[in-house]
């Protein structure tokens, strides 16, 4: 069965499908369900917007002590930041690469890897993603 929607059940590469539409693609990659249930935990209302990110800044990282967790926490740190910028930046995008890690697309065509640097603040706090967005939507 074909949905439009969904797109077929994986690509050549392995990879699973996307839906093709970029609103999709943004409202798929938003969701970030781990990050935001333990935002809500703490008192964080994650709303999409740059503040967001620094009251995650200011978290205090009880997820640093789930090693099972972690690499999850940071995928969905790095979507998350993404998502800010996609949402805030005028002309920035979801692009999925040939390998299947989704970049942001900025409008001067430079790519902003998000998700590992959503590794990288889960596991140390540093660069922070308030940091991270500032330099992202100032290019």
């Amino acid at each position: 069965m074909h949905i439009p929607f969904l797109g077929r059940r994986h690509e050549k590469n392995g990879h699973p499908a996307l839906p093709a539409d970029p609103a999709s693609v943004a409202e798929l990659l938003s969701e970030c369900e781990l990050l935001r249930s333990q935002a809500a935990r703490a008192g964080v209302r994650l709303d999409d917007s740059p503040a967001s990110l620094e009251a995650l800044d200011q978290m205090v990282p009880r997820w640093r002590d789930d090693a099972e967790i972690l690499p999850w926490l940071g995928n969905d740190a790095g979507l998350y930041l993404g998502t800010v910028v996609v949402r805030t930046v005028a002309g920035a995008v979801w692009k999925i690469r040939s390998d299947g890690e989704p970049v942001v697309r900025l409008p001067s065509g430079r790519e902003a890897e998000v998700v590992p640097a959503g590794r990288e603040w889960a596991v140390s706090g540093v660069p922070e993603l308030s940091q991270l967005y500032a330099e992202i939507a100032e290019a």
